[in-house]
């Protein structure tokens, strides 16, 4: 089928719209001689002038605080690209690409800054640029994927900025106001704020395992923010940064920051070891083996698989479950509370061995054949 082609316009057609449009242009210049009234007004009031500037008193002092909390807490946050490896296929040359970018701040006065992992993730390099604008490069002392937590190293010459204050976590209310300081788009030293709007949130993380009691935030929160501090009212930190809930991947008002307690007991062992050590029991478990055993006995806890030879488990005395022939399984003992911290799953004793140290004594409430039982364990040092 063929389009149906307009049809050419006829010269006397042509000559109508240039007299409409030659007739328009003559009304415009013959009102343009005799005046307009406004212009006549506008010629009147003599030559224009700005408008005054009507003053205004001293800012409140909620606006005050919260200018104070930025000026000082501004200059502990840095900015931070990432460059990853890129091979050419024609010619094998290796080269360096831009990779992504992401926020951070000061843990000490050692040159220690603490992003997110996912931040460095896979990087070849990375570059922090302080808020005066001078920039270092930065190496990885360490990394815990589990709580997407990472530190870096910064030589820093001349003046050092000063590290954020510390608080703490565990006795935030939902409604306290906070202030988030980062890095969203590119667009740096950004100040968003908000109010806590929930606590104990989880996510997952890598390995299996869940990212518990982070805190939930109002205050904008966008791709490269990430990494950034998280402050209270009184400019200390009180979570970094993590993650935000959204369709469109842009701030909707769900945020999430690690807390600051978690921040503390994870920062200072990558510092030491580069990596976070989690103390164990020595017993092995499983979450969809986990999952199954409960389902078809009705129990809620940590179903022992295994118990590692020469393991605090295995000097306790932990029984672990049987194989049959067949392949089914006899549950052993069954961990259902930690120093009296009840467990569910798998991801709850990982959560629970978070936040105890190697050499602990921790007191392991068992289920063996259907009677409670309670062993004492020393926390040994994990792989």
């Amino acid at each position: 089928m063929q389009r149906a082609q307009p049809k050419a316009r006829s010269l006397p057609d042509r000559c109508r719209r240039r007299s409409v449009a030659g007739g328009l242009a003559a009304l415009v210049v013959a009102a343009a001689a005799a005046g307009f009234p406004g212009a006549e007004a506008r010629a009147a009031g003599g030559p224009g002038e700005p408008r005054p500037v009507t003053p205004r008193g001293p800012l409140g002092a909620d606006e005050q605080a919260v200018i104070a909390l930025f000026e000082s807490a501004r200059g502990s946050v840095v900015f931070i690209t990432t460059t990853e490896r890129v091979i050419n296929p024609w010619t094998r040359n290796v080269f360096q690409v831009p990779r992504g970018s992401g926020s951070g701040f000061f843990w000490d006065e050692r040159g220690h800054v603490v992003t997110n992992a996912h931040v460095v993730a896979g990087a070849a390099s990375a570059r922090v640029r302080l808020a005066d604008g001078r920039a270092f490069d930065a190496v990885l002392v360490g990394a815990s994927p589990a709580h997407d937590l990472a530190v870096l190293r910064v030589t820093v010459t001349g003046e050092r900025p000063r590290p954020l204050p510390l608080g703490t976590s565990h006795d935030l209310r939902v409604g306290q106001s906070v202030f988030a300081i980062g890095n969203p788009f590119g667009l740096d030293w950004t100040l968003t704020t908000g109010i806590v709007s929930a606590l104990d949130r989880e996510l997952p993380g890598e390995g299996g395992g869940i990212i518990e009691r982070l805190i939930q935030t109002d205050a904008a929160i966008n791709p490269g923010n990430s990494g950034g501090p998280l402050l209270d009212s009184a400019g200390r930190l009180i979570g970094v940064n993590t993650a935000i809930y959204s369709p469109s991947g842009a701030s909707a008002g769900i945020g999430f920051a690690v807390p600051v307690d978690t921040v503390n007991r994870v920062v200072p062992r990558l510092i030491a070891h580069g990596r976070f050590i989690r103390p164990t029991l020595g017993v092995r478990v499983e979450e969809q083996i986990n999952a199954a055993l409960s389902a078809r006995t009705g129990i809620a806890g940590v179903f022992v698989l295994e118990v590692e030879p020469g393991s605090p488990a295995e000097r306790a005395g932990v029984r672990p479950a049987r194989l049959q022939r067949d392949g089914s399984i006899v549950p052993g003992d069954v961990i259902v509370a930690l120093s009296g911290r009840p467990l569910r799953r798998v991801a709850d004793l990982l959560a629970a061995l978070d936040e105890r140290s190697p050499g602990e004594s921790v007191t392991a409430s068992l289920l063996r054949e259907g009677r409670p039982v309670e062993l004492t364990l020393a926390l040994g040092s994990g792989r």
